[in-house]
């Protein structure tokens, strides 16, 4: 039943479109209507609102880390078998309403199950399971951007790594979950995998616009 609640908490709270409504809020209409048509942090800077993207990339990525947190306070720490791991009951609870939250992000029921790509949902639930593999995680990202100036390919590397370095440094049940994680951000970015191998996807600038 916690494990269960967990997942059912997580989702609905994930699956809030924070960047939809600060924007309907702000009196800008429906932001599926512009750029990409998503609901995250990127689409919303389309507006040239950076204070509401912000604010977006903000919510977003602490409604998976409000999740994890949550469930795993609340719930008992008792023992108990998970694929053959033995783990702690509120570590699986916060590591299944983490996820479940990055899923609720991505296919919210609210919006026809067309939802972000994760990827700062991700990161907040990273960071409340392990501040160490979030700093691995970011420090990635932060390199890739820098060597090779696509956002989108810094999320997929980060994101691959991540169950990597959870390997090395953490439980073995954190590797499965970030397993699945790495997975969904993968089929998310899909298109941009596309554009990469073409040599069509933007890159990041670093300077000024005139």
């Amino acid at each position: 039943m916690t494990i269960l609640l967990s997942a059912i908490g997580g989702y609905f709270l994930g699956s809030i479109p924070f960047g939809l409504v600060l924007c309907y809020l702000a009196g800008l209409g429906d932001i599926r209507k512009i750029g990409s048509g998503n609901i995250g942090t990127t689409n919303v800077l389309r507006t040239g609102r950076k204070d509401l993207a912000l604010l977006t990339l903000l919510l977003d990525a602490s409604k998976a880390g409000i999740a994890a947190w949550v469930a795993g306070h609340f719930a008992p720490q008792t023992s108990e078998m998970f694929l053959g791991i033995m783990t702690k009951t509120n570590l699986l609870a916060a590591l299944v309403a983490g996820s479940c939250a990055v899923l609720g992000h991505n296919f919210p029921v609210w919006l026809k199950f067309k939802g972000g790509k994760g990827v700062a949902s991700a990161f907040g639930f990273i960071l409340v399971i392990s501040p160490m593999l979030a700093l691995m995680a970011f420090g990635t990202w932060l390199v890739m951007v820098i060597a090779f100036r696509y956002s989108s390919l810094a999320a997929i590397t980060a994101a691959v790594m991540t169950p990597l370095y959870a390997y090395f440094v953490e439980s073995e049940v954190q590797t499965v979950f970030f397993t699945l994680i790495a997975l969904l951000v993968l089929v998310r970015h899909h298109a941009n995998i596309s554009r990469l191998l073409k040599g069509t996807e933007s890159k990041v600038s670093f300077k000024k616009k005139a």
